[in-house]
């Protein structure tokens, strides 16, 4: 019988080469190399398409400079790190905006929605039917329209239009008629605010 007899550094040296080979591709990148610098060198083949930042234009009505969104008043210091991760863990639960021709879309869709309330309102109509039954009015089909008791002197509702990317929600009250224009949820499909994560 022959016995085949192999030293322990013969054992380590494959571990010490593959170490190496990972180690080589390490570190290659120097100060003042960014991503641009790369793109610029190697450009997007055609057919390919990559991200863009959406455009908005205005819409009919509207001014020709669009104002900037509302900032939220528990807006974070961007300097400071966030203390934990609610924001990151319920990102989820924060709908699309919508962008050009969806957010004209999507204005007009509201402006119909509070025309049509606003006449419930003067008369202090807060049944959730009466509030179904005028937005059914409006061509959005019995299934896709739900409404809920907001208090004593309010509605909610939500909307999941026939357009996939166009959902609305709002409230009816003895004060006014306020309506938002969404373009859904992130893994969500439907107009509803999901009840879980990641």
């Amino acid at each position: 019988m022959v016995m085949i007899r192999t030293s322990k550094a013969r054992l380590g040296i494959l571990p010490m080469a593959a170490l190496a080979v990972l180690a080589a591709g390490c570190g290659t990148q120097r100060p003042g190399d960014t991503a641009d610098a790369y793109h610029r060198s190697h450009p997007t083949p055609s057919g390919i398409s990559t991200p863009s930042t959406p455009v908005d234009f205005p819409c009919p009505g509207e001014s020709p400079t669009p104002t900037p969104p509302p900032t939220t008043a528990h807006t974070q210091d961007a300097a400071e790190p966030p203390t934990d991760h609610y924001a990151e863990n319920h990102g989820f639960r924060v709908p699309f905006s919508l962008h050009g021709q969806s957010r004209c879309d999507g204005l007009a869709a509201v402006a119909r929605v509070k025309e049509v309330l606003e006449p419930l309102r003067r008369r202090g109509d807060f049944a959730p039917e009466s509030t179904r039954s005028t937005l059914t009015g409006l061509g959005y089909p019995a299934g896709k329209v739900r409404t809920h008791q907001s208090g004593p002197d309010g509605v909610g509702f939500l909307i999941d239009s026939e357009n996939p990317s166009l959902c609305l929600e709002g409230t009816l009250n003895d004060i006014s008629v306020q309506a938002e224009a969404f373009g859904g949820y992130p893994d969500h499909s439907g107009c509803d605010v999901p009840s879980g994560g990641h």
